[in-house]
């Protein structure tokens, strides 16, 4: 398993219908983040009356790009549960891209195996390790456009200020726009849904993000349809001076596969103990 960079996690559609494979990490959760709503924000048309609200998109949106950009500098810990328990991973850059080793079951610790996953990478030819970069970045480009499409398939509304937690933040509500044209299927299944923003006063990072489908939509002709009520929360928190990243996400999906068979899929993910990467493990994709 890997973490959410926030939205493709949600309904993970490809043009073959839905990918039942995990996420690459965190800030694709979001590989719907879900759906994370962020990341940079194509001029958007917003009535003269929310003038504000452009505002505080256009500066959390630049603030969520630089933490976008940090990202792959940081290793965690990853909890993931389901009906059977929890597994906890220790997620790290190894060689430029993340290698997820599995710690505990059931908070039950086991042996490490990350001197092999290493020594195995430092064993890959030039190529075996260009081509596994490249699909790390690859996954997270991918997300990062979902990223982008949020902001322009939304309006946003100021609902106002409130505290969360430790946090003072503006409150948004999102609501699709009518005019929005979809890029691919994974960016159309926005047209369905609504949401809710947190965004911290001080610094316009996104503190939560909720969204849920109201109408079905189908996506790839008739293969699959994501229905009502699939919904996702996304929470991040400070891990540096000027970067947040994912602390925990939750997805329900529900979905028709040929509009006869249900698939309904839920996740529950908790992300801790970030720390800068190693540097002579998070190499660039030069290799140096």
């Amino acid at each position: 398993m890997t973490r959410m960079e926030g939205f493709r996690a949600l309904v993970r559609v490809r043009s073959g219908g839905l990918d039942p494979s995990r996420r690459a990490c965190p800030f694709a959760r979001v590989r719907l983040a879900v759906m994370c709503l962020a990341i940079s924000l194509p001029l958007c048309a917003f009535s003269e009356d929310s003038v504000d609200v452009h505002t505080i998109i256009e500066r959390s949106v630049r603030v969520n790009n630089a933490d976008w950009q940090q990202a792959p500098q940081y290793d965690y810990f990853e909890t993931d549960r389901d009906d059977q328990g929890t597994k906890t991973y220790q997620v790290m850059m190894i060689l430029g891209s993340p290698y997820q080793r599995l710690v505990a079951v059931n908070e039950k610790p086991l042996l490490t195996e990350m001197e092999q996953a290493i020594a195995a990478r430092r064993k890959e030819s030039p190529r075996q390790r260009a081509q596994r970069m490249a699909k790390y970045e690859r996954d997270r480009k991918r997300d990062h456009l979902l990223m982008e499409q949020l902001t322009e398939a939304f309006d946003f509304r100021l609902q106002g200020t409130q505290k969360l937690g430790p946090h003072e933040v503006y409150l948004l509500q999102a609501r699709p726009r009518a005019d929005y044209q979809p890029p691919n299927s994974q960016a159309k299944v926005l047209t369905g849904m609504e949401g809710q923003l947190w965004i911290d006063t001080k610094t316009y990072q996104w503190v939560k993000v909720e969204a849920i489908v109201v109408h079905p939509v189908s996506i790839a002709g008739f293969i699959a349809r994501v229905e009502p009520g699939t919904r996702f929360e996304l929470e991040n928190v400070p891990v540096a001076e000027n970067v947040w990243l994912p602390k925990h996400f939750a997805m329900k999906a529900s979905a028709k596969v040929l509009l006869m068979f249900n698939h309904n899929q839920q996740e529950d993910d908790t992300y801790f103990n970030y720390h800068k990467a190693e540097p002579n493990q998070a190499l660039s994709s030069s290799g140096k």
